[in-house]
């Protein structure tokens, strides 16, 4: 069998020497460009421009302890081969902090509160806090690319000869690389992809990646979901989960409740991919993040609707487990 198809988005940030570079996910399909970071400023600056998303953040989140833990970093804390490593766990408790307040929606707290507490036990025990800190994030790296690629034969599995897909938002990669295994195997699958504004991720992204894997795709409106599905032209529906709660229900891109409302009306299944988490117990627990309105109101720079136009954007909707057909989770390994 060829090697497997990889999309940019599977693994859309990577260190090189000294810098972590992120892929631009606001300029796909149109350039394939990545951003420089060179410590958490940088980081935080690309999570709350949502330049990459979702699985990229946590990529970014990771790698930036990598970047503060080099002795030249210009973090605006001066951190020398020869500092004291009780200095350097307190650096990198406030790095965690600033990445924690970066989006609210995510659950950054659950890793960085790891990887601190890594740092401490090793200053604890006499060790090296540098190296334990590394060891253990290259280590996490290497593991969660693992299971994601597992979990793309997974994915592949639960899609049968003639299915139809409708997905929402862009699940980094992994649908579209399914979908190029299922043609391996010999099975027709064919997607929809919902524009999933107002950032178009569907659009830009979904489309595009499954063009480059050679699926069949077609967009559709985010409000002909009822429409496409009364018409039987989907028989199954995937779709991503940016949080995950202890009783099975998830937050995911705004729209995915309403998909999931409508799946369980046609009796279309729903099929989720999960990071499993216990920080919060159910999706009442998850605080939702209200985007800023403008990001509905202006396109390019400009204005598109009326002066006293008001908008409303949270980010995500949360999904009660009982609309979920299957969950296919991923254990992050930490």
């Amino acid at each position: 069998m060829p090697p497997m198809f990889e999309s940019p988005l599977f693994w859309p940030a990577h260190i090189k020497e000294d810098v972590l570079y992120v892929l631009d996910e606001t300029l796909v399909p149109a350039k394939l460009k990545y951003i420089p970071v060179k410590n958490v400023k940088g980081a935080v600056v690309v999570i709350r421009n949502m330049k990459t998303r979702a699985f990229g953040q946590f990529l970014v989140v990771l790698n930036t302890f990598i970047l503060e833990l080099m002795p030249d970093t210009k973090s605006g804390v001066i951190l020398s081969q020869q500092a004291k490593d009780y200095n350097l766990v307190k650096h990198l408790k406030r790095v965690a902090q600033e990445l924690n307040n970066s989006r609210p929606t995510f659950p950054f707290a659950e890793v960085t509160g790891i990887i601190t507490g890594v740092a401490q036990k090793a200053l604890g025990n006499g060790a090296d806090v540098r190296v334990a800190v590394t060891k253990t994030v290259h280590g996490f790296l290497a593991g969660i690319r693992a299971r994601r690629l597992q979990r793309v034969q997974e994915i592949a599995e639960e899609i049968k000869d003639q299915d139809s897909i409708l997905t929402h938002c862009n699940v980094s990669g992994e649908l579209a690389m399914a979908a190029h295994l299922v043609a391996q195997q010999g099975k027709y699958a064919k997607f929809f992809a919902t524009e999933t504004r107002p950032y178009m991720q569907g659009a830009k992204l979904t489309v595009w990646e499954l063009q480059q894997a050679k699926a069949p795709v077609t967009l559709v409106a985010d409000n002909a979901v009822a429409s496409l599905m009364a018409d039987r032209l989907v028989n199954k529906v995937i779709i991503g989960s940016d949080r995950f709660a202890a009783n099975g229900d998830i937050a995911n891109k705004i729209g995915s409740y309403q998909i999931a409302v409508l799946a369980r009306e046609f009796g279309i299944p729903l099929i989720v991919l999960t990071q499993p988490s216990r920080g919060v117990a159910s999706a009442k627990d998850m605080p939702i993040e209200m985007r800023d309105a403008d990001e509905l109101l202006i396109f390019r720079g400009k204005r598109i609707f009326g002066p006293k136009a008001k908008g409303f954007y949270p980010g995500f909707d949360v999904v009660p487990h009982q609309l979920i057909t299957k969950a296919i989770a991923i254990n992050a390994g930490l």
